[in-house]
């Protein structure tokens, strides 16, 4: 791992506990058009809102003829009335203060502009020196685009790089990029694995 130049973080699920703000943001676009809403039981879909991107999540949730007139109206939210529903997750600024300096920091996700509030809210800004979202991108994870973009603005080669998610789209995402993949959380299992976000010092020596 001493040749490891750079890490790439997902956030929700990695950088934060976000399943009851990302649910309240879908459901206040679902209660707009008239569905129903997704609660935390419905596993296959609270999954799917806490990982896909808005048009994934909404084209699986909502007819077709809705899903233009959901996206306008999903742009409309202030996501900062969401925020006190997150936690970053334990030990994240920990692990951040010890790898500034040493290693280039980004953050890769399938968020659309939000990332950039909540990290401002969180005071975590100034760790990163990319942060890629899905409008920057044509196609979100699982496509390779937003880290391949990523390591391009850290001006590192992929192989140098490891990125840290907590979802089959990041594996995904990971493998087609040639970027080592460390599993966060349990749910995914990677080259490393991690339950608590210190144990990546470990790895990095």
């Amino acid at each position: 791992m001493n040749q490891i130049k750079a890490i790439i973080f997902d956030c929700d699920g990695v950088m934060f506990e976000s399943r009851q703000a990302n649910l309240a943001y879908y459901n206040r676009i679902l209660a707009k058009f008239g569905y129903p809403a997704v609660t935390i039981n419905q596993s296959e879909s609270a999954h799917l809102c806490h990982t896909a991107s808005s048009p994934v999540v909404l084209s699986a949730l909502m007819s077709q003829d809705d899903l233009v007139p959901a996206l306008d109206f999903a742009a409309t939210i202030d996501y900062r009335e969401f925020i006190p529903d997150m936690e970053p997750e334990a030990n994240l600024t920990e692990l951040l203060d010890l790898l500034v300096g040493q290693y280039q920091l980004a953050v890769a996700t399938n968020r659309g502009n939000s990332i950039q509030t909540i990290l401002e809210h969180f005071n975590l800004h100034a760790y990163f020196t990319a942060v890629v979202n899905r409008q920057d991108v044509v196609h979100p994870k699982p496509a390779p685009d937003m880290l391949l973009l990523a390591v391009d603005q850290l001006n590192v080669a992929p192989e140098k790089c490891l990125f840290v998610g907590d979802s089959e789209l990041d594996k995904m995402a990971a493998a087609e990029a040639n970027i080592s993949f460390v599993g966060y959380g349990g749910a995914v299992v990677g080259k490393i694995s991690l339950s608590n976000h210190l144990e990546l010092l470990d790895y990095l020596g």
